[in-house]
């Protein structure tokens, strides 16, 4: 192993997304699995975290001491949840390294936490860490920049496996802000999140959203714009929870570089 390979702890390392992003450090070059976090309580504490994600041992126990491995770490990589996140990205600042987060499901007090945090730590968040998301982001931004809203309306639909607890998905909400950056509005304020009973007719300008979930979907996710007599669809489909998790160690390499800060997918994929 090289020295300059770039130490990264996973935390949540009990979860689905922790054990594939376990998977993917092991597999990726410039990196190296320094160590894995697990809830307190968590029968997973003490394992081998190479075993938990299928590969056999690799010497690298879950613990839950997030502290001590920040410390001597380069880099985090988290898919957990937003006061999880706020309280590692308070950790990461300290340490001063590179802290990836794909959490979603986001208060607007937590997001303001982050960016506190990003005074000091090399931040990297996204709703979505898929380099074929990221440019469906791009293009819905495009789309809704050149169709004018007075005759074209934009629908986002998303579906999930049941387990999901947060909706609408971050994804979903990443290409609802790119299509509102295209039309100059403010997501907050044109969103429609749910429909139900006598709604009267669509007001025009609005962005809907429909949430879908049930079995073990990863994810799908369409940019709706219908006009009269036509409608543009933009889609993309997740087979493989991997393409997540090759995207949150990408994230890392490239934060590695980088002054403290908030950044996107977009920023490391040289979408932005």
């Amino acid at each position: 192993m090289g020295e300059t390979e770039m130490k990264l702890v996973v935390v949540g390392a009990g979860g689905r997304m922790g054990q594939t992003l376990i998977r993917a450090v092991h597999a990726m070059d410039g990196v190296r699995l320094h160590a894995a976090i697990g809830r307190p309580g968590s029968p997973y504490i003490g394992r081998d975290a190479g075993e938990l994600a299928g590969l056999g041992s690799i010497g690298v126990p879950v613990t839950d001491e997030p502290l001590e491995a920040f410390l001597h770490a380069d880099g985090v990589l988290d898919f957990t949840s937003p006061a999880s996140s706020v309280e590692f990205a308070g950790l990461a600042a300290q340490a001063r390294i590179v802290h990836v987060i794909g959490t979603t499901g986001w208060s607007a007090e937590d997001e303001a936490k982050i960016l506190a945090a990003a005074r000091h730590a090399r931040i990297v968040k996204s709703g979505n860490m898929s380099l074929g998301v990221n440019l469906l982001g791009v293009l819905a931004e495009k789309a809704a920049r050149a169709l004018p809203a007075a005759q074209w309306d934009i629908e986002i639909l998303e579906m999930h496996h049941k387990h999901k607890v947060d909706a609408p998905s971050g994804t979903a909400l990443l290409l609802g802000e790119a299509a509102a950056k295209g039309r100059g509005i403010d997501l907050e304020n044109h969103s429609v999140r749910v429909r139900d009973g006598h709604t009267g007719a669509r007001q025009q300008g609005t962005i809907g959203f429909a949430t879908l979930r049930g079995g073990s979907v990863i994810g799908e996710h369409s940019v709706m714009l219908a006009g009269e007599g036509e409608m543009v669809t933009l889609s993309h489909s997740a087979t493989d929870r991997s393409i997540f998790a090759r995207g949150a160690v990408t994230a890392a390499l490239w934060g590695r570089g980088q002054k403290p800060g908030l950044y996107s997918m977009l920023d490391v994929l040289g979408l932005n």
